[in-house]
């Protein structure tokens, strides 16, 4: 193929991909006009041409509008333009359709009616300012007259779902459960009786109290890490760093009580963490056969979701912390033999 050679129509239908009619009709419009005609007054096409027609078919292929490809041709748009409007469409319309398959896919699982599709589409058409309210008036109803202390249900009605402009199919479906949950009026009394039952008691209340939740959540997390980054790090529970970095823990935590860190203390705290894995296994056993409710079904199932829907990792069970490793590094370093 050379620049001067000039093709019949079939041929410059053929190399651009398009239809012969489709070269006509271009040709008709005046949106790729053939190079020449023959003695016959058949159509001509050189390879500028041909590359044009190549051009127009990617262009339709990604539904750029004639108009659109013709102030291209002309000059009166670059193709860097058009094709970045045409992603805009391309990714709102992918937005749509992701909406759509969450809205359908929660519909099989859930056997949805006509009248759960509306609800469903409505949820995920939402604005931010429409799913702030529902995450508001769940935790206003929940801690309506919840015995537990001051600013509990404050700190937790800060963990709150935020659905990113640009959401994965899956962090609209979580969208979708947490927002049907949440305004169901059961799973509220089931997430108030959960708290009420856990938070209340004296034996517990100190956990939801200020201090302790600032220490869990925020001053003691930090150091929580660096003891856990040693672990990963295959130090020893005895070595330097394990030891440094768990004394810090276990000197803030007994901070809250004013309780000096004792050998006596160390020990007990040891014994605690020691034991954690068994007693949360027997706690879920036991709600299991006594039909009690429990964290998974209620807090923890909001907490999951909303996890999901920032595209956070949620926290996996019991096993996955090395709560051994933790009360080795916590026990009293035992006294030289004499």
């Amino acid at each position: 193929m050379t620049d001067d050679e000039l093709y019949p129509i079939g041929d410059a239908a053929r190399r651009s991909g398009l239809s012969v009619s489709a070269v006509r009709f271009y040709a008709d419009i005046g949106l790729v006009a053939p190079t020449a005609l023959n003695e016959a007054g058949h159509r001509l096409y050189d390879i500028h041409a041909i590359a044009r027609l190549e051009l127009v078919r990617t262009l339709r292929e990604l539904d750029a509008d004639l108009d659109e490809i013709r102030r291209l041709l002309d000059g009166g748009t670059t193709l860097h333009d058009l094709l970045t409007t045409h992603l805009r469409v391309v990714e709102r319309q992918e937005r749509t359709l992701r909406a759509r398959r969450a809205v359908l896919t929660a519909l099989i699982r859930q056997g949805g009616t006509a009248a759960q599709a509306g609800l469903m589409h409505r949820l995920v058409s939402m604005t931010d300012e429409e799913r702030e309210r529902i995450i508001d008036d769940f935790w206003n109803d929940v801690g309506a007259n919840l015995d537990v202390p001051e600013g509990f249900v404050d700190r937790l009605r800060t963990m709150r779902p935020v659905l990113p402009a640009d959401p994965t199919a899956a962090q609209l479906e979580a969208w979708i459960d947490l927002a049907d949950l949440v305004s169901d009026p059961a799973f509220r009394d089931a997430v108030r009786t959960y708290l009420r039952d856990t938070y209340a008691p004296p034996e517990t209340r100190p956990l939801a109290t200020a201090p302790f939740q600032e220490f869990i959540h925020v001053s003691g997390a930090p150091l929580m890490e660096e003891l856990l980054a040693a672990c990963r790090a295959g130090e020893s529970p005895r070595s330097p760093r394990a030891q440094r970095a768990v004394t810090r823990f276990m000197e803030a935590a007994t901070a809250l009580s004013g309780t000096p860190l004792t050998d006596e203390v160390r020990d007990r705290m040891a014994d605690g963490y020691r034991q954690i894995p068994d007693i949360v296994r027997r706690m879920a056993e036991e709600d299991a056969s006594s039909g009690s409710l429990v964290y998974d079904d209620t807090h923890g199932r909001y907490v999951s979701l909303v996890a999901r829907i920032n595209g956070v990792a949620v926290e996996e069970g019991p096993d996955s912390v090395p709560y051994a490793w933790i009360a080795e590094a916590m026990r009293a370093e035992e006294p030289p033999s004499p």
